[in-house]
């Protein structure tokens, strides 16, 4: 990256050795020739007029000179000015608040190492009502990291299997009607019902105190997936606002068929992010009881 700047180049100045260390050289003879003598006349004239014009400026005031303008070289190990860090939209002091919770960094101290925390989320989540079923529907292990994971993943097109938290649903993807004329079978919803009770079931109150409690992990598992400077609780809030935004449906989602694979009809529903899709699919009654639990938990979040 740095590049080398060429030393800049003189023009080479000869200068007589004699002259310049103070010796005058003796005369040289010369050739007397029949020359007037109004040229040393004249030579003489031009020697003091020399003369006089050295004196004037030696002894005449002269106008100082003009300052040199530089600009000021930087202080010795001076950084360059910090980009401002992005402003935290919904701070967790807020849901601090709401859940009825210690001060800020009253018990932030207490908070163990993220190498517990799963020990620690299971227990909790042991007191939470509704939460007893909870490895049934959640993968036990790295809860934290899968969660913080899925979250960010959900308003893209996928999510990955080996970062999701929610164990897959059992069951193959149900299709009624024939070639040409396809739907999501009425019977589809069915398999993510379970899911949705257990949601339903889960005192909301409850689990936003848990998440904010903890905290501290899940921002750092945000930080970890290459995110320094972000904020996890911004990033909740913006996925619950994505998959809230879903279209709802009231009547069977009309399919087509690629080789293997069915493809919404609706292009509007095909160009839907993992979470909105998930809401297609789940049916309208179990995406109605999915809404009322994510407003309720964005309520108390902000």
């Amino acid at each position: 990256m740095p590049e080398t700047e060429s030393e800049p180049k003189f023009s080479s100045l000869i200068v007589d050795d004699e002259v310049s260390a103070g010796r005058v050289r003796p005369a040289q003879p010369r050739a007397i020739g029949s020359k007037p003598w109004w040229i040393a006349v004249i030579a003489l004239a031009v020697a003091i007029a020399a003369i006089v014009y050295w004196w004037r400026q030696q002894h005449s005031p002269s106008a100082p000179p003009l300052p040199l303008v530089t600009e000021a070289p930087p202080a010795k190990g001076e950084a360059p000015p910090a980009k401002a860090e992005p402003a935290i939209r919904h701070p967790i002091d807020d849901a601090r608040t709401h859940a009825g919770l210690a001060d800020a960094g009253e018990d932030r101290v207490r908070v163990p190492a993220p190498s517990e925390s799963d020990a620690i989320v299971r227990e909790a989540l042991s007191g939470v009502p509704g939460a007893a079923a909870f490895e049934r529907f959640f993968y036990p292990q790295d809860i934290v990291r899968r969660f913080v994971a899925t979250v960010d993943n959900l308003p893209r097109k996928s999510v990955a299997p080996q970062v999701r938290v929610v164990k897959s649903v059992p069951g193959s993807f149900l299709v009624a009607g024939t070639d040409g004329k396809l739907t999501i079978s009425g019977d589809n919803a069915a398999r993510y019902t379970p899911y949705v009770r257990f949601a339903q079931a889960v005192d909301t109150k409850t689990l936003v105190a848990l998440y904010v409690r903890f905290y501290p992990w899940f921002q750092q598992a945000y930080q970890d997936l290459g995110y320094p400077s972000g904020y996890f609780n911004d990033r909740l809030i913006d996925v619950i606002d994505n998959v809230l935004a879903t279209p709802e449906t009231s009547t069977p989602v009309a399919l087509v068929q690629s080789h293997v694979l069915f493809e919404f009809s609706n292009p509007e529903f095909e160009a839907l992010s993992a979470g909105p899709e998930i809401m297609v699919r789940v049916g309208g009654e179990n995406a109605a009881q999915i809404r009322i639990k994510l407003r309720e938990l964005r309520r108390l979040l902000t």
